[in-house]
């Protein structure tokens, strides 16, 4: 059900498998990944014509790319090849760079991301969890004052963090976003709320209030196949209006997450879902949700 809506996408994933080797697509058998199979987009390349294919009867206009878990040593090539793409065809519009904040190059790293014109901000997952096939780090950073002194020094270079996080660690999150309120911090994939049974989802709900508290932090509702795997419209309604409901339609906007997210729906039946269960809203908080917030925190 295309749309005439207007979208800026602040979620997009593109790789060219000749240019970088991506180990969570290319390695056989592929590892483990909790947000789902990724047997149906590995081993190919997904690049702009792709997505472009796959958003069809939509209109995108501006996207934002987010790293796709390069290594050290590694994550400037992304970027410098993004911001190529970017010189060339105008997509995307931005980048979210990759960074390990223990990188102990961190600073140059830093330094060198800022200096490319579309870099906004920088990522690296955290997602933290006691289960291991839910887990992508071995250990929780959040509480690390070295990891804490690494996220400290993206003021300097006015970066962004985009913190893709479990609600476990929302309370240590918020804490952190307090003491740094000049860092943006932008949740990804509607704060992942993957333990499902009654505490599981209180303790979610209650995480979005805290780091909803701080008036820098802003969240991206998408990923929402990850979580639940045989979604529905009905489904995720709750889950997309208690996002909204915490940040409010000027702190809440909706990204695919494509081509990841490709792997539990297609775009139109994400965009669609989220065009009906909009539907009562007025014009400008459509537009805010859809494609205006992404334009002001991502500054494009």
């Amino acid at each position: 059900m295309a749309s005439d809506l207007r979208i800026v996408d602040p979620h997009v994933h593109l790789w060219d498998l000749s240019r970088a080797r991506y180990g969570w697509l290319q390695d056989d058998p592929l590892p483990n990944n909790p947000a789902g199979d990724m047997s149906p987009i590995a081993h190919r390349d997904y690049l702009l014509p792709d997505y472009l294919a796959d958003t069809a009867g939509w209109k995108v206009e501006k996207i934002v790319h987010v790293e796709c878990g390069m290594p050290i040593g590694a994550q400037l090539a992304e970027t410098d090849w993004l911001q190529g793409l970017a010189d060339a065809c105008g997509y995307p519009q931005a980048i979210v760079a990759g960074a390990d904040l223990l990188d102990p190059d961190l600073d140059a790293l830093l330094e060198a991301h800022a200096a490319r014109p579309n870099v906004r901000g920088v990522r690296q997952i955290v997602c933290w969890h006691d289960d291991p096939l839910k887990t992508y780090q071995p250990r929780d950073l959040l509480p690390d004052p070295k990891w804490v002194e690494g996220f400290a020094k993206l003021a300097r270079h006015g970066l962004s963090f985009d913190l893709q996080l479990y609600p476990s660690q929302m309370a240590t999150a918020a804490i952190i976003a307090a003491r740094h309120p000049d860092i943006p911090l932008i949740i990804n994939h509607a704060g992942l709320p993957n333990d499902r049974d009654e505490a599981g989802m209180e303790r979610w709900r209650t995480g979005l209030r805290l780091l909803a508290a701080q008036p820098q932090i802003s969240i991206k509702i998408s990923g929402l196949g990850i979580t639940d795997r045989a979604w529905s419209v009905e489904s995720i309604r709750p889950i997309v209006l208690e996002c909204i409901d915490a940040f409010g339609t000027d702190r809440a906007m909706f990204a695919s997450d494509f081509p990841v997210e490709s792997v539990h729906g297609t775009f139109d039946a994400f965009y669609s879902a989220f065009d009906a269960t909009t539907a009562d809203f007025s014009v400008d908080e459509r537009d805010r949700l859809f494609a205006a917030n992404a334009e002001a925190i991502y500054r494009i």
